[in-house]
């Protein structure tokens, strides 16, 4: 049977998919990296905000139409798109064949062979189950992967509907977790990207107490040249937590922490932990005690009970906290959660005005930031050579990947995917930064 596996959406959707191409490989089946010639297209899907449903029901007809002009066989739609649709997908996709939700990952093989046999598929198991322990296919290049570390949350903001997608929050066992990451560190992989829906609430649910701290220093113990941390919540951040990163080389400094919002009302609202005085004083603590370190937060404008002082509010709390790294997203009033249902509601063209504003904002920072690395050398992994800029193309710890911009450098010689380079930066482009290897500093 040839396979192919399409994966929209989340790193942790990523992971998802890889685990049911290891599985399809294991039981003898081809995995294809295009649609055309198919017996099966698994599309995993997010249906987390109206983007994300949108963009997933946009490539599930983008396939139909491979399907009704014979390029492919069956369609098997899975993920949180159809965990949150399961009674829908179906009768209003018929070109779809089957679906499988977010707790049947596992189930990946009889459901492909169940639809070769001509059957409907329907599988939906328990999302509050412990995570299983599954082989992956790396779909990453060779020099980086995602660890999942934890499966989903318990924090029940009431904007969002992960929980009721992923379930529970359920962490995996220190040991399982290390001899995962002790595969991928001997397999050549070279930055480790720790993720969770909140990785800073692991071991809560397994040991009675957070052990991220002690997870980290069994994972800077491997051979790993950078480990790099998704996403961390304010309310749970320790000292212990601050110490580790601080301490901990290989921890990159560069800390994604989810915040939303600025505001009390707001914060209070959507059911979050923290006030913007906690904030405050803990970006302030974190970059007291961690030189260098970039921040990366997301916010969400036109929030309930966001008016025009609530926004101002937010951009002057921006301008004062400088954070490097800010993903701006217009408020998805999203049904089954609490927000949906409130009022003092933000319509959603005001949202996204707000938005682009709150972008302008975040571009005058990055601006800065970006002029303040003038003349610094930054070890750069390089991620291949851009034919079309004509030089190599990287990242520093500044720069996760798929979500911040790269480094545009020239060398004197060759140099290879997965290579760590140290670049002086001596320019900007487009936002991105440029540079040039400089041969006389040894990493």
């Amino acid at each position: 049977m040839k396979v192919c596996f399409i994966s929209l959406g989340c790193a942790k959707n990523l992971v998802n998919t890889e685990q049911m191409m290891a599985l399809c490989r294991d039981a003898g089946m081809d995995l294809l990296s295009q649609p055309d010639g198919a017996d099966a297209v698994v599309i995993n899907t997010c249906g987390f905000i109206d983007s994300a449903k949108s963009e997933a029901i946009d490539v599930i007809l983008s396939v139909a139409g491979l399907k009704a002009a014979g390029q492919v066989g069956k369609i098997l739609v899975t993920g949180c798109l159809s965990q949150r649709y399961q009674q829908d997908i179906l009768s209003e996709l018929p070109e779809v064949d089957g679906v499988m939700g977010t707790g049947s990952y596992g189930e990946i093989v009889p459901a492909l062979e169940s639809l070769a046999a001509g059957q409907t598929v329907r599988r939906f198991g328990d999302i509050h189950a412990p995570v299983e322990e599954l082989d992956r296919v790396l779909t990453t290049p060779d020099y980086y992967a995602f660890l999942r570390i934890a499966e989903g949350c318990s924090n029940r903001c009431a904007f969002c509907v992960i929980p009721s997608l992923r379930g529970k929050y359920r962490s995996r066992r220190i040991e399982d977790v290390l001899a995962e990451a002790k595969r991928l560190a001997d397999a050549g992989v070279k930055e480790c990207i720790v993720i969770a829906q909140d990785i800073t609430r692991y071991g809560i649910d397994l040991y009675g107490a957070r052990k991220l701290p002690e997870l980290l220093r069994g994972l800077c113990r491997l051979d790993f040249r950078w480990i790099r941390l998704h996403y961390l919540y304010p309310d749970a951040i320790t000292d212990e937590l601050i110490d580790v990163i601080a301490s901990e080389p290989k921890i990159v400094k560069y800390l994604d922490l989810p915040i939303q919002h600025c505001n009390d009302q707001i914060l209070s609202a959507m059911r979050r932990r923290e006030t913007k005085a906690d904030l405050t004083s803990l970006f302030g603590r974190l970059r007291a005690r961690i030189p260098g370190l970039v921040l990366r937060t997301s916010l969400i404008t036109g929030l309930p009970y966001e008016d025009e002082s609530a926004f101002d509010e937010l951009c002057a709390f921006l301008r004062q906290m400088r954070l490097e790294r800010v993903g701006v997203f217009p408020y998805s009033p999203e049904e089954g959660t609490p927000a949906a249902e409130m009022e003092n509601r933000v319509d959603s063209a005001e949202a996204q005005r707000r938005a682009e504003l709150l972008v302008d904002v975040q571009s005058e920072i990055m601006d800065s930031f970006n002029e303040s690395r003038m003349g610094t050398v930054t070890e750069v992994l390089c991620e291949g050579f851009d034919p079309q800029a004509a030089c190599y193309v990287g990242r520093s710890y500044a720069e996760s990947p798929d979500i911040d911009g790269h480094i545009y450098f020239t060398a004197s010689r060759d140099v290879a995917s997965g290579e760590f380079v140290p670049v002086r930066v001596t320019g900007v482009m487009d936002g991105d930064l440029t540079g040039e290897v400089e041969e006389s500093v040894c990493l």
